[in-house]
């Protein structure tokens, strides 16, 4: 499948607009390219009225999607915020570019710059209001490369007069903060006392989705993410309200979508489309008209990928887009035919090891799990502050959950899932083992697999591993595209192992393959194998003297699940206590999924606990998502 390509030259903008109003009496010469105004709601799925949900109470929006075309097929890249804003400015896919894993900080390239910063020299004035948040190192230099102005102050009021601006507002009171980790007195304060009159959530009244049971705690999770929903469409409101009473209506294009799914339990993190599917509204003013799929007021079922935002961006402005850039415009001289897919990216998020990828058309959504081993909704520091969350993890261990809700809280995960988005549109029913729809599954892998080369998709190597093959100036970007450096195809295959119970002998083999990446899914697929991989202890001996510290680190996991803690619980130790915090991060995990198995490790675990959390004011997110493993794996021992 080969990469898409953006298509003509900026100034293909004036005379395709041209051709495509000829014979229009009220517009004989083209406009100028228009304004562009991005209004981002954090962590929002299709939950507005104009969406159909019965609990929206959205009327600015609402009376929005009556003057906008809605796209009901419109998806994130990425469940998550920092790697779907990454490919949001960049057009590349996070996964190209190494940086898909939350607050990883890898580099990119010197040619991959941000779209607004392409736009600022095509004459825009470029205003961002005021989150950024690209995942990538040097963001800062990124930032002012892209951006005229950015700050909670920043708005298109800062332009030169009659200079065409690109601006972006980011609302964050859908933000799963919000909806789900705030107190409820902090939610009251900043959210709740900010509702209109007579629009707050009943949770006795309200119709939950058929993944979640029917609790109070469950209840009160819906009832309060439509509250803050309802807020922000009041905040959407006076946005759009402003570029009215600016007079500037008539002259803009205004995009309204939600930067990931929902920040409740099965939404965010997650591939289903409840962690990627997000609203999409677009209003086109009568001098634009042209660009428009269809009539205001109405729906269009076109996929739409975040790829594909900074491309068509560009082509409705007349800016020229880099041909490195991985998504198709859809609007705009340079628009092309409607994609047969959207792919989606879970990797690393917080503390939270995990690589999952998806692959969606029209109807069918597939999700290959390289980590099948590990749940839905493991252990998260973050997350668990959720009352709900940490009610659905009770119910789960007491086995009182039904089908629905245990797509999410189950304990593993299937390898291949398979839905029906049309019969089955929560994607409850896993149809991968149904013989009638294997000829789809194996159309969807495919595809997948075809999307994984031609993006040269860089998740297959682990962090640790990634840095140390990068050469001084070098990139994930890079060392993606060089296979001898980064051998996808056997990557891949090894990868592809785990979870296959007949698998053993071979990922035993592969322990003394010559390439560390190899090794690790060689190793993770025997610790993943659990009691099935008995008969490889010896080679899992071996494993930890090996070269890589996160294949010892896996391989101790292994032996550990088998009861071999003596040798396995010094090594995962030396590895929490080294000065790499990204290769600690992988033994604090290990270590936390062990459970009462690492109970002898617990006073170091603690030791070290403490001495990050003293240093994580200089040594930020990596620090901080230690000690959430740290402090989440020794909870049970303060009892």
């Amino acid at each position: 499948m080969a990469r898409d390509r953006v298509g003509p030259c900026p100034r293909a903008f004036v005379a395709a607009l041209a051709l495509a109003l000829a014979g229009s009496v009220a517009h004989a010469t083209p406009p100028r390219p228009p304004n562009v105004l991005w209004i981002t709601a954090e962590d929002l799925s299709p939950n507005l009225g104009c969406d159909g949900d019965p609990e929206a109470r959205t009327p600015h929006l609402d009376a929005f999607a009556r003057e906008s075309v809605r796209y009901t097929r419109a998806f994130a890249t990425a469940p998550v915020c920092s790697p779907a804003r990454s490919c949001l400015i960049t057009g590349l896919y996070a996964t190209s570019l190494g940086t898909q894993r939350l607050r990883s900080q890898f580099p990119v390239p010197p040619a991959v710059r941000g779209f607004a910063a392409r736009l600022r020299e095509a004459g825009y004035y470029t205003a961002n209001n005021v989150k950024t948040d690209y995942n990538l190192r040097d963001e800062a230099a990124f930032v002012r490369d892209c951006w005229d102005a950015c700050s909670p102050r920043a708005h298109w009021r800062g332009r030169r007069p009659g200079q065409p601006f690109f601006a972006v507002f980011n609302l964050m009171t859908t933000h799963q903060s919000r909806v789900s980790a705030w107190p409820a007195d902090e939610f009251e304060t900043h959210v709740g006392a900010r509702l209109p009159p007579g629009t707050r959530h009943d949770p006795a009244r309200v119709r939950l989705p058929p993944y979640y049971p029917d609790t109070p705690e469950a209840r009160r999770a819906w009832a309060r993410y439509h509250d803050c929903i309802t807020v922000m469409d009041v905040e959407a409101g006076r946005l759009l309200r402003q570029l009215a009473e600016d007079g500037l209506a008539g002259e803009t294009l205004v995009f309204f979508f939600g930067d990931n799914g929902m920040g409740l339990p099965r939404g965010k993190r997650c591939l289903w489309d409840t962690g990627l599917r997000v609203p999409l509204l677009i209003r086109f003013p009568k001098p634009f008209r042209a660009l428009t799929p269809s009539a205001p007021g109405t729906a269009t079922g076109r996929l739409v990928s975040f790829v594909d935002f900074p491309p068509t961006i560009l082509s409705v402005c007349g800016a020229p887009a880099p041909a490195l850039m991985q998504g198709r415009p859809f609007l705009g001289p340079a628009a092309g035919p409607p994609r047969p897919v959207v792919v989606g990216a879970r990797d690393r998020v917080d503390e939270v090891f995990e690589l999952s990828r998806s692959v969606r058309d029209a109807r069918f959504l597939y999700i290959r799990n390289f980590m099948p081993h590990l749940s839905w909704m493991p252990p998260e520091t973050y997350s668990d502050t959720s009352p709900f969350r940490r009610e659905l993890r009770r119910l789960a261990g007491a086995n009182r959950l039904d089908a629905g809700p245990l797509t999410y809280a189950a304990p593993r995960k299937a390898r291949e899932e398979l839905y029906d988005t049309d019969a089955d549109p929560h994607q409850i029913r896993n149809l991968a083992p149904a013989p009638a729809h294997q000829a789809t599954l194996a159309r969807l892998r495919r595809t997948l697999r075809e999307w994984l080369f031609a993006t040269r998709d860089a998740g297959f190597l682990t962090e640790p591993q990634v840095w140390d093959r990068l050469g001084p100036a070098d990139t994930p970007f890079a060392m993606a595209a060089d296979n001898a450096r980064y051998p996808l195809a056997r990557l891949l295959d090894a990868a592809d192992l785990v979870g296959r119970p007949e698998a053993v002998p071979e990922q035993t083999s592969l322990l003394r393959d010559p390439d560390d990446g190899v090794r690790y899914w060689a190793a993770l697929g025997l610790h993943a194998a659990g009691d099935a991989a008995e008969a490889s202890r010896p080679a899992l001996r071996e494993a930890l003297k090996d070269p890589s510290a996160v294949v010892r680190i896996e391989a101790a996991a292994a032996l550990a699940r088998l009861g071999e803690t003596a040798g396995a619980l010094p090594v995962l130790l030396a590895e929490l206590r080294g000065s790499r915090l990204d290769v600690a991060l992988h033994a604090a995990r290990a270590l936390q999924l062990l459970g009462p198995r690492a109970r002898a490790a617990w006073p170091a675990m603690r030791d070290v606990c403490e001495r990050v959390g003293r240093q994580e004011a200089a040594l930020g997110d990596p620090a901080m998502f230690l000690r959430f493993s740290l402090e989440s794996a020794l909870a049970p021992s303060i009892d």
